[in-house]
């Protein structure tokens, strides 16, 4: 259930994820056969890390107050930075974003049936409604309006690591809203929130330097620098890394990452309409009925 009432400032907070997720997805494409995916979630993190290290180095100033918490901060790193992103970008080699796009929206699902296996909190009638909304809007965008376009759709090898993503960042996101008691009120420690972040992404590399280590033993990965992998590297680090992440952190500890969950289903909208202005096509009609539907849906799995 909720924290907080879901008011319009969250909202905000919760849609500019999904947003930058897009552009993620995107970039992420773009850069199959230029940069080993493995290896770009290192560079993504390696680069994030060096970013925030002025504003949250302070965090490390007491790293026994780190190491007493390992375990939780490991698996919070091994979640949210070493695996969900990893995952992703070895599911576009050879999953269509399509595909790619239709297994991310089942987010809600599967946030909803951690928190019943897991924490025992059985999902409400109108979290059950409101993500058979959010399906439906994105099953709209996906068959562009033509549900007959569901049948013809092929899932490969990719699509697994996709949805192995996707649960991932549902565990990541239960642990945010539900930390062990060293990490609840007078027991946590007295990090900002870039404090809080530096040292996950601290974890996340020793992750994710170890699977690309893996991935240059076991592959052919290597790097083919062009102009645009700078802006790749720059845009990743920085957009769905920083800025996503600290808004989703917020997020999901004031309203829950059952409610949070829906706003992942406006990320195939915004693919769309990313997707549609690089074509130079206009939105279409069920871009609005989509959104309209994903929006319905998160209203009533926030009613209290």
């Amino acid at each position: 259930m909720p924290n907080q009432p879901l008011t319009l400032r969250l909202a905000l907070l919760l849609t500019l994820p999904p947003l930058l997720w897009a552009g993620n997805a995107v970039v992420g494409r773009l850069a199959v056969g230029a940069v080993p995916p493995v290896a770009l979630n290192l560079a993504r993190w390696l680069l994030a890390f060096a970013l925030l290290w002025p504003l949250g180095k302070a965090a490390f100033r007491d790293l026994a107050t780190i190491r007493a918490r390992w375990r939780y901060l490991s698996l919070l790193g091994l979640l949210g930075m070493g695996s969900y992103n990893a995952l992703q970008y070895l599911a576009l080699h050879s999953s269509t974003p399509l595909n790619a796009t239709l297994i991310t929206a089942s987010s809600p699902v599967w946030m909803l049936a951690i928190g019943a296996l897991v924490y025992r909190i059985a999902p409400r009638r109108q979290d059950v409604v409101g993500a058979l909304l959010s399906l439906l809007g994105v099953a709209l965008v996906i068959c562009r309006g033509e549900p007959e376009r569901l049948l013809a759709l092929r899932f490969v090898s990719g699509d697994l690591l996709m949805l192995l993503a996707i649960i991932s960042w549902g565990f990541y996101s239960w642990l945010l809203a539900r930390p062990p008691a060293s990490m609840q009120g007078e027991q946590r420690p007295d990090w900002d929130w870039a404090g809080f972040l530096l040292v996950q992404i601290a974890f996340g590399l020793l992750w994710s330097g170890a699977a690309t280590g893996v991935e240059t033993l076991v592959a052919d990965a290597r790097w083919h620098w062009t102009p645009w992998v700078p802006v790749i590297l720059l845009y990743v680090a920085v957009g769905p890394s920083l800025i996503a992440y600290r808004c989703w952190g917020l997020g999901v500890s004031t309203v829950g990452p059952a409610i949070a969950a829906f706003f992942v289903n406006l990320t195939p909208v915004f693919a769309a309409l990313l997707s549609a202005a690089m074509l130079g096509e206009w939105p279409q009609w069920f871009h609005g009925a989509a959104f309209a539907l994903i929006v319905v849906g998160i209203l009533i799995s926030s009613r209290r």
